[in-house]
């Protein structure tokens, strides 16, 4: 879930606040200089959000802290030590830890529980190497399986920085669909009909149909399906598809290819499975019409003229596959 940072389709970063259509899930120790406008909201412990909650459940683990106010509209789950600098309003049931800083106080609607709520990645992490460690592989499956119910999450992993100048992480990025400002910097990058007010760095950075306004720097750089960056592109490698364009100058230390049609990073393996996949069952269907002509008749009976268009075509369509291939 953490292994990589991800904005989904629909997200919006706003001058303030971050709104995402689905969910949003923010990693230990991550600091965002945005609020957050979304349905479920889950942050890690010890990261901290400069800006206000909205949400339709929120849950922050221990030592989080909130420099706005904090608004649930049904449940609410707030760890030990975690600090608001506004005012939390929750409009179903509250949990909530010892030692929690609420500068503008709190309102609750439902029940309010004070206890120690287990930080949520850590309960699901334990149950989960237990369930293994039993033997009991189906619960496992289906605690996964719930896991993976958030609604389109956007993922900030643990250690991450979202601001409005720079995005950073030691994960990969993946951008979809979205309107993102700042500095992307990430291992490896990958941005699909999407539009960026910054820049983009990294090892491997793919830009499909998308608008740049900034540069891109990384080893290297693939640009498809009418791309346009409105600055420099910097790597050992680039390329670059006919229809894209690149406002300022582009150097490739290795070399600069402009191709009509550019292979992206696995499109060759899945290309040859394929094959592999269409050559075998090629050759079953072959070998089940020759087991079927000669199931249940002793003398077969052969039309001459009917042998030989069937053998002209056999060899046509041959000729074909081999050109194809």
């Amino acid at each position: 879930m953490l292994e990589k940072l991800v904005i989904p389709s629909n997200t919006r970063f706003e001058e303030r606040n971050i709104v995402a259509s689905g969910d949003v899930i923010i990693g230990p120790n991550s600091k965002l200089s945005y609020g957050v406008i979304a349905k479920k909201i889950l942050v890690g412990e010890r990261a901290s959000i400069d800006g206000d909650l909205l949400g339709e459940e929120i849950r922050l683990d221990a030592w989080c802290s909130v420099s706005g106010d904090v608004t649930s509209k049904n449940d609410a789950y707030i760890g030990e030590f975690a600090s608001i600098g506004g005012k939390l309003t929750v409009y179903g049931d509250l949990e909530i830890g010892r030692n929690v800083r609420i500068k503008n106080g709190f309102e609750a609607k439902g029940l309010i529980t004070i206890q120690d709520p287990t930080p949520a990645l850590f309960f699901i992490f334990l149950y989960l190497m237990i369930l293994l460690r039993l033997g009991r592989l189906e619960e496992a499956e289906k605690l996964l399986e719930e896991v993976e119910e958030f609604d389109s999450p956007l993922v900030i992993p643990e250690n991450s920085q979202v601001s409005i100048d720079r995005i950073v992480t030691r994960k990969n990025a993946e951008i979809i669909g979205s309107r993102v400002l700042g500095n992307v910097r990430a291992r490896d990058v990958y941005v699909s009909e999407s539009e960026i007010f910054g820049s983009l760095r990294g090892r491997e950075i793919i830009v499909d149909k998308c608008r740049v306004h900034g540069a891109i720097e990384g080893k290297v750089v693939y640009l498809v399906n009418s791309t346009e960056v409105f600055g420099h592109i910097r790597a050992d490698k680039v390329y670059m598809e006919d229809g894209c364009s690149v406002e300022g100058g582009i150097v490739g230390r290795e070399g600069v290819w402009i191709k009509e049609r550019v292979e992206l990073p696995g499109m060759d393996e899945e290309a040859s499975e394929t094959e592999d996949v269409e050559e075998r069952a090629g050759e079953n269907t072959e070998l089940g019409e020759s087991e079927n002509t000669t199931e249940g008749s002793e003398e077969p009976v052969i039309d001459e003229s009917g042998a030989k268009e069937e053998e002209e075509d056999g060899v046509e369509k041959g000729e074909v596959q081999k050109d194809v291939s």
